[in-house]
């Protein structure tokens, strides 16, 4: 008498996607400079800033 296994397949996990394009970079960093000028004395303004420069990075 002959046993079959069963085995259960599961699916691969889908390939992540990136969350944001290029293009989107260069408007976050648009709008984050706007934001910037408007409030460069308010104490958060330097998290900003440091922000503003990771996302040059981006491309």
């Amino acid at each position: 008498m002959t046993t079959m296994t069963m085995q259960t397949m599961s699916p691969e996990p889908a390939r992540a996607r990136p969350v944001f394009s290029t293009e989107d970079a260069e408007l976050l960093k648009t709008a984050v400079l706007a934001y910037l000028k408007a409030n460069e004395d308010s104490p958060v303004s330097v998290k900003y800033s440091n922000l503003y420069h990771r996302l040059g990075r981006l491309g």
